[in-house]
């Protein structure tokens, strides 16, 4: 957890002098050296890098510039709320609703359409099926849809 206010914390007042000057560099290694810092971490050499707690990095991004900090806490928010949809409750019920009609659907296969075929040639028929609804409500069937999106683990 990072603190607002750390006693650890030293001032260094010759950053304050010195901050206005053209010529003025800090390195994060020689901040975290005279300031006692925390929540920054930085490291030389081959994978290294400077790491910060993410309110310190959201911070920067207002230094970087105020219109990337707005696409970042735009981005931010935009994350949040795809994440509280899928664990709302309308999202759960949602699922519930197509297990429940995917039974009917091959439930309705089984009996109306492929009453003599093998338990290996109806699956393959389940999936033909399950495929021309997706195409007809989706565009697409759900093999095109999980390679346009490999990092969800929800099917269409």
């Amino acid at each position: 957890m990072l603190f607002v206010y750390s006693s650890e914390i030293k001032y260094w007042e010759g950053y304050l002098k010195e901050a206005g000057s053209n010529a003025f560099t800090l390195s994060p290694q020689r901040w975290i050296e005279k300031t006692n810092a925390i929540g920054i971490i930085s490291k030389s050499g081959r994978y290294g890098g400077t790491f910060a707690h993410s309110d310190i990095a959201m911070e920067f991004t207002s230094w970087i510039l105020a219109e990337f900090k707005l696409y970042i806490i735009q981005d931010y928010k935009r994350l949040k709320s795809d994440e509280n949809s899928k664990l709302s409750f309308n999202w759960n019920l949602n699922r519930e609703i197509s297990k429940i009609n995917y039974k009917i659907h091959t439930n309705a296969i089984k009996t109306y359409l492929l009453g003599d075929l093998t338990k290996e040639q109806l699956s393959y028929k389940y999936a033909s099926e399950a495929d021309m609804l997706n195409v007809a409500l989706f565009n697409k069937r759900a093999k095109e849809w999980r390679e346009e999106n490999p990092k969800l683990k929800v099917n269409i």
